[in-house]
């Protein structure tokens, strides 16, 4: 029987978190924490509250990036000691106990190296995620209300709170479209990969015949708008509508007028919201979102000039980015990064961090060869 290296196997585990502390940069780490706790002492702090929220929040998530790292490696300490004593002591159970942390640790690694990917400009930021059915009929419609149920109980799983914003229900069933925010340090980051066309393959459940149906659904990420962002909407730019919030059926969710639609003329950009009881709460709301909106179109505007002089790059999003098929065979499988998984009710139950981590991996190797 094949034992354990465990010397070998510990010291890949160090080579890979210092690798990881160095990207991490832990003594910029160390100095925000000291300049956020200087700012968060200060007497005055609250007399804003939503800088303060912010402070506090950001001293936070570097406190907790700190404890991570500093924890992961107290465990790669505490596993050596572990093995040499039960080595010294041919502890058989301790040996068993050491070769579960070994992979443990080798997955939390994992985790936090996928974080450290997470460098581009708007990563850390909460991120607004908005589904859309397309083509399809009422299965498309269906689907999108079974990716909006798979990525909050992704977001659950996780602990990470979320918001539904709006949601349009269809006729018959499903969804014509949903908003929800993730509201968790790096939620843009990790979710954007998820942007793009899903497909969907099945027996069509509205389909009297039993005929396979392909249908489609969008997904679209942005980053959450900052108090620090600076997006100026002008109100002669804006055309508000208000209209009555309604659920599945047509029935009336609140009995006065408190939906509002927004349309941001120059571009043309939509955003609806009716999931606040008042119609100033669903204003503020949609006005967050049509701001966080208009930040990311400003951003790929920006980009697309900077392409034109290097030239297209090689990877590119495109329709289709991942395949859920339930007929003939199971399989849900992602096209960009042919990543893919043979049990689709786990995926759908929001088990998708394998896909996401890929799909993050597989946006780096791009990015550095574009």
């Amino acid at each position: 029987m094949a034992t354990t290296d465990f010397p070998a196997e510990i010291r890949a585990l160090r080579a890979k978190y210092q690798s990881i502390e160095q990207v991490s940069d832990v003594e910029g780490i160390r100095k925000d924490i000291e300049e956020l706790s200087e700012e968060a002492g200060a007497p005055d702090l609250w007399d804003d509250p939503a800088a303060a929220q912010k402070v506090t929040s950001k001293l936070s998530h570097r406190q907790s990036a700190l404890e991570r790292l500093e924890t992961l490696e107290s465990r790669i300490d505490d596993l050596e000691v572990l093995v040499e004593l039960a080595q010294d002591e041919s502890d058989d159970d301790s040996l068993a106990e050491a070769e579960k942390e070994l992979v443990s640790l080798g997955k939390s690694l994992d985790d936090l190296e996928i974080v450290t990917l997470l460098a581009g400009e708007w990563d850390e930021r909460e991120a607004v995620v908005t589904i859309r059915s397309g083509a399809g009929g009422v299965d498309a419609a269906d689907f999108a209300e079974m990716l909006l149920r798979m990525y909050l109980r992704w977001a659950e799983r996780h602990g990470y709170p979320t918001q539904v914003l709006d949601t349009s229900y269809a006729e018959e069933a499903g969804l014509k479209s949903a908003t929800f925010e993730v509201k968790s340090p790096y939620a843009f980051g990790t979710l954007s990969v998820e942007a793009g066309t899903h497909r969907l393959v099945r027996i069509s459940p509205f389909d009297n015949q039993g005929r396979r149906q392909t249908s489609f659904a969008a997904v679209e990420v942005i980053p959450l708008i900052e108090q620090t962002d600076v997006i100026e909407v002008p109100d002669n730019e804006i055309r508000v509508d208000v209209f009555r919030s309604s659920g599945p059926g047509g029935q009336s969710v609140n009995t006065t007028d408190s939906a509002v639609r927004l349309t941001h003329l120059p571009t043309g950009t939509v955003v609806s919201m009716q999931n606040e009881k008042s119609q100033i709460q669903n204003r503020a709301a949609a006005m967050r979102v049509l701001q966080s909106r208009l930040l990311l179109l400003k951003k790929e505007q920006e980009d697309a000039e900077k392409k034109a002089f290097a030239g297209d790059v090689k990877a590119s999003w495109g329709d289709q980015m991942r395949s859920y098929v339930l007929n003939p065979y199971q399989m849900v499988k992602d096209l960009r990064t042919n990543h893919e998984v043979g049990n689709t009710s786990s995926v759908f139950d929001g088990e998708i961090d394998d896909f996401i981590d890929a799909g993050i991996r597989w946006r780096t190797n791009n990015r550095n060869e574009a």
